[in-house]
């Protein structure tokens, strides 16, 4: 199963549905939650880490949508593919760390990631701004977890976690935005204003990574003393002001430089129809446009599930797996023009 969850080329922040869907790809919620009887993952033993991972497993068995894997029993190329779809961190890919699993269900709309920086991180996917639903999916799951296992918990500091930024109700709720108007206009700075609010800014795959094809993630920033719903309220509000600047931004760009603009996108979109060989920062830029260019209706023989899947295509990792084994930076740049075409004839 996981093989196959791996090479289909959609995931939740790569299908082009969803409420917002021209602006926001995905939403995460993400739960940190630690088992009271064990140390943590930074003081674990070999032992109490192979437990974790046990407890876990059976589970997953009385749980038939959830499946449960060894990390140390999934090859390198799967476990990259697995950070370019966002079911693990790059820190829980590492080969570090013997005692690292996978619950993941079939669609990969659930993922928990088991003895990362925390004994469970906890996700749930949906495409689109869908914030409130996909909470109430998350905390179903909480519920179903904590019921055959008490967490570690205090009564004034909440669920106890390995980062302090983390303590209290442990919930990082996430979107990630497609923001290229902001980018052309030169208006990107307004992000650096969200640390006023509670939120913070990172790239495509998370703390520590840059921002590439203009994709941004906004999360809030700290998670002791808020409620759940205060967050979900707050970044709601944020989401919907940074999708009225964005559309606005992509508005003016049509109208005061529509001939510039539109000759970016069809110059874009001409590269990833006819090129023979690309690298994957390249192929995410020409996306970005191509997607721009889509939602200001340049493209009529496009869907937005066509453009997102693009996305996957030019992951390194997932390419890797779909041609069944390593290749070379030539090879690899070779079969993701390729695959890039394929997806546009």
């Amino acid at each position: 199963m996981l093989k196959d969850l791996i090479k289909s080329g959609n995931s939740p922040w790569t299908n082009g549905t969803g409420e917002d869907k021209d602006v926001v790809l995905c939403t995460r919620i993400r739960l940190a939650r630690n088992f009271a009887k064990y140390p943590f993952p930074l003081k674990q033993t070999e032992q109490s880490g192979q437990s974790v991972l046990a407890d876990m497993s059976a589970f997953c068995k009385d749980h038939s949508n959830l499946k449960f894997y060894d990390l140390q029993d999934v090859p390198a190329l799967e476990k990259q593919a697995l950070v370019e779809k966002h079911l693990i961190s790059p820190e829980h890919s590492k080969d570090d760390h013997a005692c690292r699993g996978l619950a993941v269900n079939e669609d990969g709309s659930i993922s928990i990631m088991i003895n990362e920086e925390d004994h469970l991180r906890i996700q749930c996917f949906a495409p689109g701004l869908n914030l409130q639903e996909l909470w109430q999916k998350a905390n179903v799951l909480d519920d179903q977890i904590e019921s055959y296992f008490d967490y570690a918990f205090h009564e004034k500091l909440g669920y106890l976690t390995c980062c302090p930024t983390n303590l209290g109700n442990g919930m990082r709720a996430s979107i990630m935005m497609h923001l290229p108007g902001l980018v052309l206009t030169k208006r990107v700075s307004i992000l650096d204003q969200l640390g006023n609010f509670g939120m913070t800014v990172r790239g495509l795959f998370g703390e520590g990574s840059q921002s590439l094809g203009d994709l941004y993630q906004i999360s809030n920033q700290s998670t002791i003393g808020q409620s759940e719903q205060d967050i979900l309220t707050n970044l709601q509000s944020v989401a919907q002001q940074i999708i009225k600047e964005e559309r606005n931004a992509r508005n003016f760009l049509k109208e005061h430089n529509g001939l510039q603009l539109s000759d970016r996108v069809w110059r874009a979109y001409g590269t990833l129809a006819n090129a023979r060989s690309m690298s994957s920062r390249e192929a995410l830029e020409l996306i970005s446009l191509v997607r721009l260019g889509y939602s200001l209706g340049y493209f009529s023989q496009l869907d937005l599930a066509q453009i997102d899947q693009m996305y996957m295509t030019a992951q390194p990792g997932y390419l890797q797996v779909l041609h069944g084994g390593a290749m070379d930076d030539v090879a690899r740049d070779t079969f993701r023009a390729e695959k890039l075409r394929s997806i546009l004839a």
